[in-house]
Protein backbone atom coordinates (compact mmCIF):
# COMPACT_ATOMS: atom_id res chain seq x y z
CA UNK A 1 0.00 0.00 0.00
CA UNK A 2 2.76 2.48 1.07
CA UNK A 3 4.92 1.68 -2.04
CA UNK A 4 1.17 2.75 -4.33
CA UNK A 5 1.14 5.87 -2.55
CA UNK A 6 4.39 6.63 -3.25
CA UNK A 7 4.06 5.49 -6.69
CA UNK A 8 1.39 7.76 -7.32
CA UNK A 9 2.74 10.43 -6.01
CA UNK A 10 5.89 10.52 -7.72
CA UNK A 11 3.43 9.82 -10.99
CA UNK A 12 1.64 13.36 -10.36
CA UNK A 13 4.72 15.11 -9.79
CA UNK A 14 6.45 13.65 -13.09
CA UNK A 15 3.42 15.00 -15.04
CA UNK A 16 3.13 18.36 -13.16
CA UNK A 17 7.35 18.71 -13.72
CA UNK A 18 6.28 18.13 -17.45
CA UNK A 19 3.34 20.18 -17.92
CA UNK A 20 4.90 23.05 -16.71
CA UNK A 21 8.39 22.35 -18.81
CA UNK A 22 6.52 21.90 -21.82
CA UNK A 23 5.66 25.90 -22.02
CA UNK A 24 9.46 26.56 -22.06
CA UNK A 25 12.25 25.77 -25.01
CA UNK A 26 11.79 24.80 -28.31
CA UNK A 27 8.64 24.60 -29.87
CA UNK A 28 9.57 20.83 -30.88
CA UNK A 29 10.64 20.03 -27.46
CA UNK A 30 7.63 21.73 -26.17
CA UNK A 31 5.29 19.88 -27.99
CA UNK A 32 6.68 16.47 -27.36
CA UNK A 33 6.79 17.01 -23.44
CA UNK A 34 2.53 18.12 -23.87
CA UNK A 35 2.32 15.40 -25.42
CA UNK A 36 3.83 12.93 -22.88
CA UNK A 37 2.58 15.05 -19.92
CA UNK A 38 -0.37 12.51 -19.06
CA UNK A 39 1.73 9.55 -19.56
CA UNK A 40 3.14 9.46 -15.43
CA UNK A 41 -0.31 9.34 -15.23
CA UNK A 42 -1.78 6.60 -16.98
CA UNK A 43 0.91 4.37 -16.14
CA UNK A 44 0.26 4.50 -12.47
CA UNK A 45 -3.67 4.09 -13.59
CA UNK A 46 -3.08 0.98 -15.24
CA UNK A 47 -0.55 -0.33 -13.12
CA UNK A 48 -1.65 0.34 -9.84
CA UNK A 49 -5.47 1.15 -10.02
CA UNK A 50 -7.45 4.27 -11.44
CA UNK A 51 -7.01 5.22 -7.32
CA UNK A 52 -3.53 5.71 -7.89
CA UNK A 53 -4.17 7.99 -11.24
CA UNK A 54 -6.75 10.15 -8.82
CA UNK A 55 -3.78 10.24 -6.06
CA UNK A 56 -1.26 11.53 -9.26
CA UNK A 57 -3.84 13.89 -10.54
CA UNK A 58 -4.45 15.60 -6.91
CA UNK A 59 -0.95 15.57 -6.08
CA UNK A 60 -0.10 17.46 -9.71
CA UNK A 61 -2.59 19.87 -9.33
CA UNK A 62 -1.67 20.97 -6.23
CA UNK A 63 2.48 21.22 -7.10
CA UNK A 64 1.36 23.41 -10.29
CA UNK A 65 -1.22 25.61 -8.26
CA UNK A 66 2.14 26.19 -5.50
CA UNK A 67 4.62 26.91 -8.13
CA UNK A 68 2.75 28.51 -10.39
CA UNK A 69 -1.06 30.03 -9.47
CA UNK A 70 -4.50 27.94 -8.57
CA UNK A 71 -5.86 28.88 -12.27
CA UNK A 72 -3.36 26.99 -13.81
CA UNK A 73 -3.47 24.35 -11.27
CA UNK A 74 -6.82 24.10 -12.46
CA UNK A 75 -6.11 24.05 -15.71
CA UNK A 76 -3.58 20.97 -15.57
CA UNK A 77 -6.49 19.37 -13.51
CA UNK A 78 -9.18 19.52 -16.46
CA UNK A 79 -7.15 18.76 -19.37
CA UNK A 80 -5.09 16.24 -17.77
CA UNK A 81 -5.83 14.59 -14.46
CA UNK A 82 -9.61 14.38 -14.80
CA UNK A 83 -9.33 12.80 -18.65
CA UNK A 84 -6.74 10.17 -17.32
CA UNK A 85 -8.72 9.05 -14.37
CA UNK A 86 -12.16 8.83 -16.31
CA UNK A 87 -10.47 6.66 -18.92
CA UNK A 88 -8.32 4.62 -16.35
CA UNK A 89 -11.28 3.79 -14.61
CA UNK A 90 -13.48 2.41 -17.45
CA UNK A 91 -10.19 0.40 -18.68
CA UNK A 92 -10.35 -1.37 -15.66
CA UNK A 93 -14.02 -2.12 -15.05
CA UNK A 94 -15.11 -5.19 -15.20
CA UNK A 95 -17.66 -7.91 -14.04
CA UNK A 96 -18.29 -11.73 -14.27
CA UNK A 97 -19.48 -12.68 -17.14
CA UNK A 98 -22.40 -15.16 -17.49
CA UNK A 99 -21.56 -16.18 -21.28
CA UNK A 100 -18.60 -15.81 -23.54
CA UNK A 101 -18.63 -12.57 -25.50
CA UNK A 102 -15.80 -10.26 -27.33
CA UNK A 103 -15.22 -8.56 -24.56
CA UNK A 104 -14.91 -11.73 -22.05
CA UNK A 105 -11.83 -12.89 -20.88
CA UNK A 106 -11.93 -17.06 -21.71
CA UNK A 107 -9.85 -17.74 -18.99
CA UNK A 108 -11.18 -15.91 -16.18
CA UNK A 109 -14.78 -15.35 -17.68
CA UNK A 110 -14.24 -11.63 -16.88
CA UNK A 111 -16.21 -8.84 -19.12
CA UNK A 112 -14.17 -5.88 -19.04
CA UNK A 113 -15.90 -2.27 -20.64
CA UNK A 114 -15.48 -2.93 -23.97
CA UNK A 115 -12.93 -0.77 -25.73
CA UNK A 116 -14.74 1.46 -28.42
CA UNK A 117 -16.85 2.82 -25.38
CA UNK A 118 -14.07 3.87 -23.83
CA UNK A 119 -13.24 5.37 -27.18
CA UNK A 120 -16.58 7.60 -26.88
CA UNK A 121 -15.85 8.30 -23.50
CA UNK A 122 -12.65 9.99 -24.65
CA UNK A 123 -14.27 11.91 -27.44
CA UNK A 124 -17.20 13.25 -25.45
CA UNK A 125 -14.42 14.19 -23.01
CA UNK A 126 -12.35 15.87 -25.37
CA UNK A 127 -15.35 17.71 -26.84
CA UNK A 128 -16.09 19.29 -23.15
CA UNK A 129 -12.46 20.07 -22.96
CA UNK A 130 -12.12 22.27 -26.15
CA UNK A 131 -14.98 23.96 -25.40
CA UNK A 132 -14.02 24.75 -22.03
CA UNK A 133 -10.81 25.79 -23.23
CA UNK A 134 -12.41 28.45 -25.44
CA UNK A 135 -14.49 29.86 -22.65
CA UNK A 136 -10.65 30.65 -21.17
CA UNK A 137 -9.69 32.09 -24.18
CA UNK A 138 -12.61 34.41 -24.19
CA UNK A 139 -15.95 34.87 -22.84
CA UNK A 140 -17.85 35.48 -25.92
CA UNK A 141 -17.30 35.50 -29.64
CA UNK A 142 -15.79 38.42 -30.37
CA UNK A 143 -13.37 38.54 -27.39
CA UNK A 144 -12.70 34.44 -29.08
CA UNK A 145 -12.14 36.10 -32.53
CA UNK A 146 -10.02 38.99 -31.15
CA UNK A 147 -7.62 36.39 -29.45
CA UNK A 148 -7.49 34.38 -32.66
CA UNK A 149 -6.90 37.18 -34.71
CA UNK A 150 -3.77 37.92 -32.43
CA UNK A 151 -2.42 34.76 -32.27
CA UNK A 152 -2.58 35.16 -36.38
CA UNK A 153 -0.76 38.28 -36.48
CA UNK A 154 1.95 37.31 -33.75
CA UNK A 155 2.79 33.65 -35.00
CA UNK A 156 0.93 32.76 -38.16
CA UNK A 157 1.28 35.29 -40.48
CA UNK A 158 4.93 35.13 -40.94
CA UNK A 159 4.87 31.53 -42.07
CA UNK A 160 1.59 31.79 -43.61
CA UNK A 161 3.18 34.80 -46.01
CA UNK A 162 6.04 32.94 -46.70
CA UNK A 163 3.75 30.09 -47.61
CA UNK A 164 2.17 32.36 -50.36
CA UNK A 165 5.35 33.29 -52.20
CA UNK A 166 5.85 35.86 -50.05
CA UNK A 167 2.55 37.60 -50.45
CA UNK A 168 1.88 39.79 -47.46
CA UNK A 169 -1.73 39.68 -45.86
CA UNK A 170 -4.01 42.40 -45.88
CA UNK A 171 -6.18 43.16 -42.98
CA UNK A 172 -8.82 41.89 -44.72
CA UNK A 173 -7.44 38.20 -44.98
CA UNK A 174 -6.66 38.29 -41.54
CA UNK A 175 -10.01 38.85 -40.33
CA UNK A 176 -11.50 36.21 -43.11
CA UNK A 177 -9.07 33.79 -41.56
CA UNK A 178 -9.78 34.51 -38.18
CA UNK A 179 -13.72 34.18 -38.85
CA UNK A 180 -13.06 31.08 -40.05
CA UNK A 181 -10.38 30.03 -37.70
CA UNK A 182 -13.06 30.67 -34.79
CA UNK A 183 -14.83 27.82 -35.46
CA UNK A 184 -12.40 25.58 -36.90
CA UNK A 185 -10.26 25.86 -33.96
CA UNK A 186 -12.95 24.25 -31.29
CA UNK A 187 -12.68 21.09 -33.37
CA UNK A 188 -9.25 21.18 -33.93
CA UNK A 189 -8.73 21.39 -30.07
CA UNK A 190 -10.92 18.31 -29.17
CA UNK A 191 -9.45 16.13 -32.06
CA UNK A 192 -5.68 16.94 -30.70
CA UNK A 193 -6.63 16.23 -26.99
CA UNK A 194 -8.25 13.27 -28.28
CA UNK A 195 -5.61 11.91 -29.81
CA UNK A 196 -2.87 12.92 -27.07
CA UNK A 197 -4.96 11.06 -24.65
CA UNK A 198 -5.64 8.17 -26.65
CA UNK A 199 -1.68 7.62 -27.70
CA UNK A 200 -0.36 7.75 -23.72
CA UNK A 201 -3.59 5.12 -22.75
CA UNK A 202 -2.39 2.88 -25.67
CA UNK A 203 1.44 3.72 -24.86
CA UNK A 204 1.10 2.97 -21.12
CA UNK A 205 -1.11 0.06 -21.95
CA UNK A 206 1.86 -1.38 -23.88
CA UNK A 207 4.29 -0.70 -21.05
CA UNK A 208 2.39 -2.09 -18.29
CA UNK A 209 1.36 -5.24 -20.58
CA UNK A 210 5.21 -5.69 -21.38
CA UNK A 211 5.88 -5.20 -17.06
CA UNK A 212 3.79 -7.96 -16.10
CA UNK A 213 1.65 -4.66 -13.92
CA UNK A 214 -1.61 -4.50 -16.67
CA UNK A 215 -4.52 -5.88 -14.97
CA UNK A 216 -6.87 -6.68 -17.34
CA UNK A 217 -5.71 -8.60 -20.59
CA UNK A 218 -4.79 -7.03 -23.81
CA UNK A 219 -8.27 -6.15 -26.19
CA UNK A 220 -8.75 -6.95 -29.36
CA UNK A 221 -8.71 -3.30 -30.33
CA UNK A 222 -9.46 -3.97 -34.22
CA UNK A 223 -12.52 -5.93 -33.69
CA UNK A 224 -13.72 -2.49 -30.90
CA UNK A 225 -17.73 -1.74 -31.63
CA UNK A 226 -19.28 1.87 -30.92
CA UNK A 227 -22.63 1.76 -29.43
CA UNK A 228 -25.69 2.34 -31.89
CA UNK A 229 -26.29 5.65 -31.66
CA UNK A 230 -22.72 7.14 -31.88
CA UNK A 231 -23.92 8.05 -35.86
CA UNK A 232 -26.34 10.01 -34.65
CA UNK A 233 -24.54 11.86 -32.39
CA UNK A 234 -21.72 12.78 -34.96
CA UNK A 235 -25.13 13.91 -37.41
CA UNK A 236 -26.81 16.18 -34.53
CA UNK A 237 -23.24 17.95 -34.16
CA UNK A 238 -22.15 18.30 -37.16
CA UNK A 239 -25.63 20.05 -37.60
CA UNK A 240 -25.86 22.27 -34.89
CA UNK A 241 -22.22 23.57 -36.17
CA UNK A 242 -25.20 26.13 -37.91
CA UNK A 243 -26.44 27.18 -34.77
CA UNK A 244 -25.22 30.67 -33.74
CA UNK A 245 -23.04 31.59 -30.74
CA UNK A 246 -21.21 29.22 -28.34
CA UNK A 247 -23.52 26.43 -29.44
CA UNK A 248 -22.26 26.48 -32.54
CA UNK A 249 -18.87 26.58 -30.80
CA UNK A 250 -19.33 23.10 -28.64
CA UNK A 251 -21.05 21.86 -31.71
CA UNK A 252 -17.62 22.02 -33.48
CA UNK A 253 -15.95 20.76 -30.65
CA UNK A 254 -17.87 17.64 -30.46
CA UNK A 255 -18.24 17.02 -34.05
CA UNK A 256 -14.01 17.15 -34.33
CA UNK A 257 -13.71 14.62 -31.58
CA UNK A 258 -16.39 11.89 -33.15
CA UNK A 259 -14.87 12.49 -37.01
CA UNK A 260 -11.38 11.38 -35.10
CA UNK A 261 -12.93 8.48 -33.19
CA UNK A 262 -14.46 6.92 -36.39
CA UNK A 263 -10.82 7.94 -38.19
CA UNK A 264 -10.17 5.46 -35.46
CA UNK A 265 -12.99 2.94 -36.41
CA UNK A 266 -11.99 2.87 -39.53
CA UNK A 267 -8.31 2.17 -39.11
CA UNK A 268 -9.71 -0.79 -36.62
CA UNK A 269 -11.83 -2.07 -39.98
CA UNK A 270 -8.66 -2.13 -41.93
CA UNK A 271 -6.52 -3.75 -39.53
CA UNK A 272 -9.15 -6.38 -38.75
CA UNK A 273 -10.00 -7.63 -42.63
CA UNK A 274 -6.34 -7.83 -43.52
CA UNK A 275 -5.04 -10.18 -40.93
CA UNK A 276 -3.73 -12.90 -42.14
CA UNK A 277 -2.81 -11.65 -45.63
CA UNK A 278 0.32 -11.55 -47.00
CA UNK A 279 0.48 -8.31 -48.38
CA UNK A 280 -0.85 -6.75 -44.72
CA UNK A 281 2.49 -4.94 -43.95
CA UNK A 282 2.23 -3.34 -47.52
CA UNK A 283 -0.93 -2.27 -46.68
CA UNK A 284 -0.91 -0.82 -43.40
CA UNK A 285 2.76 0.83 -44.10
CA UNK A 286 1.41 2.73 -47.39
CA UNK A 287 -1.92 3.46 -45.47
CA UNK A 288 -0.17 5.46 -42.73
CA UNK A 289 2.40 6.95 -45.32
CA UNK A 290 -0.66 8.56 -46.72
CA UNK A 291 -2.54 9.49 -44.08
CA UNK A 292 0.68 11.69 -43.09
CA UNK A 293 1.27 12.87 -46.35
CA UNK A 294 -2.32 13.61 -47.50
CA UNK A 295 -3.85 14.00 -43.91
CA UNK A 296 -7.39 15.60 -43.86
CA UNK A 297 -8.21 13.82 -47.89
CA UNK A 298 -7.11 10.40 -46.62
CA UNK A 299 -8.78 10.67 -42.96
CA UNK A 300 -11.94 11.47 -44.89
CA UNK A 301 -12.27 8.21 -46.76
CA UNK A 302 -11.57 6.27 -43.69
CA UNK A 303 -13.78 7.85 -41.40
CA UNK A 304 -16.69 7.16 -43.99
CA UNK A 305 -15.35 3.67 -44.25
CA UNK A 306 -15.36 3.64 -40.01
CA UNK A 307 -18.94 5.22 -40.33
CA UNK A 308 -20.22 2.66 -42.91
CA UNK A 309 -19.06 -0.26 -41.02
CA UNK A 310 -21.86 0.49 -38.41
CA UNK A 311 -24.41 0.03 -41.09
CA UNK A 312 -22.67 -2.92 -43.20
CA UNK A 313 -20.91 -5.84 -41.75
CA UNK A 314 -17.41 -5.67 -43.04
CA UNK A 315 -15.88 -7.34 -40.36
CA UNK A 316 -16.88 -10.97 -40.52
CA UNK A 317 -15.41 -14.03 -38.97
CA UNK A 318 -13.77 -14.52 -35.44
CA UNK A 319 -13.31 -11.20 -32.97
CA UNK A 320 -10.24 -12.97 -31.39
CA UNK A 321 -6.64 -11.96 -32.75
CA UNK A 322 -5.58 -14.98 -34.57
CA UNK A 323 -3.55 -17.51 -32.40
CA UNK A 324 -5.98 -17.53 -29.69
CA UNK A 325 -7.62 -14.85 -27.26
CA UNK A 326 -6.43 -12.58 -24.69
CA UNK A 327 -4.17 -13.89 -22.36
CA UNK A 328 -4.95 -13.58 -18.41
CA UNK A 329 -2.59 -11.35 -16.28
CA UNK A 330 0.27 -13.24 -14.31
CA UNK A 331 -0.78 -14.20 -10.67
CA UNK A 332 -4.33 -14.76 -11.39
CA UNK A 333 -7.67 -13.04 -11.95
CA UNK A 334 -7.73 -9.24 -11.77
CA UNK A 335 -9.67 -7.51 -8.82
CA UNK A 336 -12.96 -6.83 -9.65
CA UNK A 337 -14.39 -3.24 -9.87
CA UNK A 338 -18.24 -1.62 -9.87
CA UNK A 339 -20.21 -3.52 -12.62
CA UNK A 340 -21.19 -1.17 -15.70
Amino acid sequence: MRGTVLIALAAGLIAAVVFLSATTGPLPMRLVLFLLTPLSLFLAGLGWGWISALVGGITGTIAIAFVTTPAIGAVFAISQAVPVVVLTYLAMLNRPAPAPGPDVDPVTRTEWYPVGRIVVWAASLSGAMALAAMFMVGPDIDSLKTAIRKLIEEVLKAQLEAMAGGKPMSEDDITRLADVGVYLLPALTALSWMMTMLLNLWLAGRITLASGRLARPWPDIPAMRFPRGTPLVLAAASAATFLPGYAALGASALSGAFYFAYVLMGLAVIHFVTRGQPWRPIALWSLYGALMILNTGISIFIAILGLADGFIPLRRGQNRPPGGGPQAPPGGPPPTLPPQ
